[in-house]
């Protein structure tokens, strides 16, 4: 099992470290939409979905300023932190526990991102100085975190998630493979459990377990907020005084929205039951935010029209 190898989120999104916040978001954008497993299919499709995952992580992190500043720190003493953590090494980072790792394949996430990013935390099991060898203690669990995309908290999907056990001293590896069910309404932040594959326990005591928390993966089009969806339209400044019809993207299909005239900008626009399942089986709405979009260049006539109108519009 190699170590745990430093991931170039700037290099991943293909963006330079000056980039601003926008530029961040913008490039996300486009390549989650290339590589969105929704959007690619035949032969590519596989290989699509690893780079979205790669993809959302790097956004997970570029895109949140305190991640970013506590990833930019890093990255200017990585050669050391590995260092240390690792005792100098090959290996990947020991956890605190005196004998073993852990790896896990098919949440998402790197172990990169799982060691500084994650927010998960791994139980160990210690024995207490005055522990019988006769007594019996439960095996702690272990967590992670697990990439669920939007269209897999609507629909439900089935995860085949690996975790790799290294024993520290021996070099010897012992993998195991499940099959997690992602069920219809999951809601980020909550844990799926696989029975029994956590820590071994002592003596007679039964193993903990594996949990696995869901973190939604960023999604190009929407914003998530409980069971709603959050999206936005550009409308020329026309479209907005004279009104228009437009194609809005949901989860499962396109809908059609009128924009009535006289719309202003940061106006909100409600499309029912297109967001994601809630608590009690039904779906929460689409929200639809406009802005107005300028024109970034103007004819000379263009422009003398847009002088008529200035001239000729009332100010009361």
């Amino acid at each position: 099992m190699p170590g745990i190898e430093y991931k170039d989120y700037y290099k991943i999104l293909g963006v330079d470290k000056s980039a601003s916040q926008e530029e961040i978001k913008k490039r996300f954008r486009n390549l989650a939409r290339t590589y969105h497993p929704d959007k690619v299919q035949g032969d590519g499709k596989a290989a699509a979905e690893e780079k979205f995952k790669e993809v959302a992580e790097a956004y997970e992190v570029l895109g949140d300023p305190d991640k970013r500043k506590e990833y930019d720190e890093l990255g200017q003493q990585w050669e050391q932190v590995r260092h240390a953590r690792t005792g100098g090494g090959s290996h990947g980072f020991r956890h605190q526990s005196p004998n073993f790792e852990y790896h896990f394949d098919g949440t998402g996430f790197s172990d990169f991102f799982e060691q500084f990013f994650g927010g998960s935390h791994h139980g160990f099991q210690t024995r207490n100085p005055g522990f019988e060898e006769s007594s019996s203690m439960r095996g702690q669990d272990i967590e992670a975190e697990i990439m669920i995309t939007l269209e897999e908290a609507l629909n439900g999907s089935t995860r085949h998630v690996s975790l790799v056990k290294v024993d520290q001293t021996t070099g010897q590896e012992k993998a195991h493979s499940y099959k997690v069910r992602i069920p219809k309404g999951i809601g980020e932040g909550q844990r799926l459990r696989v029975s029994r594959q956590g820590y071994a326990g002592y003596g007679s005591g039964e193993p903990g377990d594996l949990y696995l928390r869901a973190r939604f993966a960023k999604h190009p089009d929407f914003r998530v907020k409980g069971s709603d969806l959050y999206t936005e339209i550009e409308l020329f400044p026309w479209e907005a005084v004279l009104g228009t019809c437009v194609t809005i993207a949901t989860l499962d299909g396109s809908v059609r929205l009128k924009v009535p005239p006289e719309t202003s900008a940061q106006k909100t626009f409600r499309i029912r039951d297109k967001g994601l399942p809630s608590t009690n089986g039904s779906r929460g709405h689409l929200l639809v935010e406009t802005r107005i979009k300028l024109p970034i260049s103007t004819t000379l006539s263009q422009r003398e029209a847009w002088q008529e109108l200035r001239d000729t519009y009332p100010l009361t």
